[in-house]
């Protein structure tokens, strides 16, 4: 269960470690005229970051040109927290980190592994997001919802929400 008190207190490093438990999430360049591509995340809680391996012919690396802004949003492993992130998101040519973050997933993806001319390394720079925690499991969200549907007064338990602030 997400920790909502942690939500309210340390909001940012939350939504880092919560991030380091996902697969995957949706990432859309704004204007870009594509929808949201699920995408792994790799997050940089010091830098306020979130990098993306892709290809240099995906049209989202070709939507991104030399920046634009763009959104990240994911659910948390227990289903229990959710993010939407914004910021500027633009193609990197830092290779330090495109080798800490490159792993077997990646590789997969190019013929020629971490060397192939088309691999790509994207960077969000966060700017703003919104979190929600709550601690209700599907069992207990689902009684809420009976509940609720009972009784006027009554309404389900939504959890915590959260605006955070990078620049």
């Amino acid at each position: 269960m997400a920790d909502t008190d942690r939500t309210n207190v340390d909001a940012k490093a939350q939504l880092f470690d919560q991030l380091g438990d996902v697969k995957a999430g949706f990432l859309h360049a704004e204007k870009s005229g594509q929808h949201g591509q699920p995408m792994a995340p790799h997050g940089d809680p010091d830098a306020g970051v979130i990098w993306f391996i892709t290809s240099r012919q995906s049209d989202l690396a070709r939507a991104v040109g030399t920046g634009c802004p763009a959104h990240f949003t994911f659910t948390g492993k227990s289903h229990d927290y959710y993010a939407s992130v914004e910021g500027r998101l633009s193609l990197s040519q830092d290779s330090a980190k495109l080798d800490e973050i490159w792993s077997a997933i990646a590789a997969a993806w190019f013929d020629k592994g971490r060397e192939d001319a088309d691999v790509a390394l994207l960077r969000l720079d966060l700017q703003e997001g919104a979190v929600w925690s709550n601690t209700s499991n599907p069992v207990t969200f689902a009684l809420q919802i009976a509940a609720a549907n009972l009784s006027e007064e009554k309404k389900p338990d939504l959890g915590e929400h959260k605006i955070i602030r990078w620049r």
